[in-house]
């Protein structure tokens, strides 16, 4: 099986390594991912600078493509250049820091996943429970070895994405998987005002994460019974409520 691996952390994240080894079990994996951090840039395409590609070595063998570019831009530039064969499954992560609710639609994670969709590749977007650098990737990896299998079974089935999240628990402690929907969290948007060395304002994002929403059919409140979280994604942004009230002339 050929696997194309991306995320938005940068290739040298301890999540995207942890993914690989895991993958590698599974078939021919190819990792085309940013050459440096790009959270949060949700489907940025790069289009008005070049798009230079890395190879990248781990221990002196080929580990991968660095693009200095996006989620977004690393997945078009894999399936119509980089590769000679079109993916079978796409795996994005392992994030950093959970894709749930309102942050699935900024997540370059999700992001480099909805772009294996519109190219018509079974997708899945991998995120763990924490920001921190040196967070455990165990229980993460055992499970996906475990959920792998199952979604190679549905590989032929058309606009299959799924976003995954998963809690930093010991594997025991986790209470399996859960197909859910996304919360109705949002963020408590706010900018702190910060003055430079040189006396320049400037803005850095402070927002909160407001937990509005644990309904236990949610993503946030499977995380939080302990389960690993499993959200369908699709695409369509067309109002279908809204055509018949529509009255414009």
């Amino acid at each position: 099986m050929r696997i194309l691996v991306t995320n938005d952390d940068g290739i040298n994240s301890p999540g995207l390594m942890s993914v690989v080894h895991v993958l590698k079990k599974f078939g021919d994996v190819t990792v085309v991912a940013p050459f440096n951090q790009q959270s949060a840039v949700s489907s940025l395409l790069t289009l008005h600078k070049p798009l230079r590609v890395h190879k990248v070595f781990k221990n002196d063998e080929f580990f991968g493509y660095g693009v200095e570019g996006s989620p977004a831009d690393c997945v078009k530039l894999a399936v119509t250049t980089i590769l000679e064969h079109k993916p079978e499954l796409l795996v994005s992560g392992i994030n950093h820091g959970k894709n749930t609710s309102i942050n699935i639609l900024y997540s370059g994670t999700v992001a480099a996943a909805f772009e294996g969709l519109l190219f018509n590749i079974p997708s899945i977007a991998l995120s763990i429970c924490s920001h921190d650098i040196d967070a455990d990737f165990t229980s993460s990896a055992y499970f996906i070895e475990k959920l792998i299998p199952q979604i190679i079974e549905l590989k032929d089935k058309q606009n299959l994405l799924l976003n995954v999240n998963i809690p930093i628990l010991p594997i025991e402690e986790i209470k399996g998987f859960k197909v859910t929907k996304p919360s109705s969290t949002l963020w408590e948007d706010k900018y702190e005002k910060r003055t430079d060395p040189f006396g320049g304002d400037y803005y850095w994002f402070a927002g909160s994460f407001m937990p509005l929403d644990k309904s236990e059919n949610t993503d946030e409140g499977a995380l939080a019974d302990g389960f690993i979280s499993i959200t369908p994604l699709k695409i369509d942004f067309f109002n279908n409520e809204l055509v018949e009230i529509l009255n414009i002339s």
